[in-house]
């Protein structure tokens, strides 16, 4: 099970990351642009939705396409949530409980990359050369 320290340490080692106290709670940012944050139960939040981000962690992150979210919540939908609100799309919601170490950095650095401009992304990929 991933934890908010795990995806602190996946987003520290990202080039321009930079974590924010929102009220919702933990928030990740490149150059001023969301990519992941901890879901907050909000009332705009559809009930059923609400109650799990209520009961347990809960992680959104920016995605490249609406396919790729609705692929992710079709491969495991016990794990990705269904809609959560409509700011921010395209988007996905996951428990952390079912996330392993190893899926979890795979989505936020893939969020990272969403929102990351291109010479961040390139190095990135140059550290990974």
């Amino acid at each position: 099970m991933a934890t908010l320290d795990d995806l602190r340490r996946t987003a520290d080692a990202l080039p321009g990351s930079e974590e924010r106290a929102t009220t919702g709670g933990a928030a990740w940012f490149v150059r001023g642009r969301l990519y992941a944050w901890e879901c907050h139960p909000w009332p705009s939040i559809p009930a059923d939705v609400r109650e799990i981000i209520a009961a347990e962690l809960v992680v959104g992150v920016k995605v490249a396409d609406p396919v790729e979210a609705l692929a992710l919540r079709e491969m495991a939908p016990e794990v990705f949530l269904g809609t959560t609100t409509s700011w921010g799309e395209p988007k996905v919601a996951f428990r952390m409980a079912g996330i392993d170490n190893d899926h979890l950095a795979e989505l936020v650095t893939e969020a990272w990359r969403v929102q990351a401009p291109k010479y961040l992304r390139r190095e990135f990929d140059d550290l990974d050369l």
